[in-house]
C-alpha cells in the first residue's frame, strides 16, 4: 500500500489518482481492465467516499478512464472492448440475494437490507442495487411498500428454479 502525505499541499483524491495512473503506465490495468471501485479505494487507501469519487473523476478528466453506469470504471476510452460479463452485475446481485432469501436469510414479510449495505457490500452505485432489487420484484422474490420499504414475499410467489435462470 502507498502511503499518502495526507499533510502535504497535494490533494489526497490526485494523490491515489496518480497512483493508479502508474499502474495503467506500467501495464498492471490494461485498456479494459476495471479500475479500483470506490470500496476498494476507501479499503485500501483509508480515504472518503467522495475521495474515491473524485479519484474516478479525475482519470476520467485525464482522459485515462471511462465509466458505464452500473458496471464501474474501465481503463482506456469507451470503445475500448471490456471481458463480457456473462450475467449483468445487478442479475448477479440479485440472484445471490434471491439464493439469500431462499436460504432463510431474510424471512418473508420481513424487509431486505436497506441500498446502504450491499452497496458497501459489493462496492457498487446505488443504481445498480436498484436495478438488483427491481429484478428481484419482477421475478416475485421481494414486494415494496412505499415509504416503508422492500420486503420479502411469500415463498408461494418465488420463482421456480428454471424461472430464475430466464428459461
Amino acid at each position: 500500500m502507498a502511503v499518502l502525505d495526507r499533510d502535504g499541499p497535494v490533494p489526497l483524491y490526485r494523490q491515489v489518482a496518480d497512483i493508479v495512473r502508474r499502474r495503467i503506465d506500467v501495464g498492471s490495468l490494461d485498456p479494459g481492465d476495471p479500475v479500483p471501485s470506490e470500496t476498494e479505494l476507501e479499503s485500501e487507501y483509508g480515504i472518503a467516499r467522495t475521495t474515491a469519487r473524485r479519484v474516478a473523476r479525475e482519470l476520467r478528466e485525464q482522459g485515462l478512464v471511462y465509466t458505464v453506469q452500473g458496471e464501474g470504471t474501465f481503463v482506456g476510452e469507451p470503445d475500448v472492448p471490456r471481458a463480457p460479463r456473462k450475467t449483468p452485475l445487478y442479475q448477479e446481485i440479485a440472484l445471490e440475494l434471491a439464493e439469500r432469501i431462499r436460504k432463510g436469510d431474510f424471512s418473508p414479510n420481513r424487509a431486505i437490507p436497506s441500498e446502504k449495505a450491499p452497496m458497501e457490500q459489493y462496492g457498487v452505485a446505488k443504481v445498480t442495487i436498484r436495478n438488483s432489487v427491481a429484478f428481484l420484484r419482477e421475478q416475485g422474490w421481494v414486494f415494496t411498500v412505499r415509504h416503508r420499504g422492500t420486503y420479502v414475499s411469500q415463498p408461494d410467489k418465488w420463482p421456480r428454479k428454471q424461472e430464475e435462470n430466464g428459461s
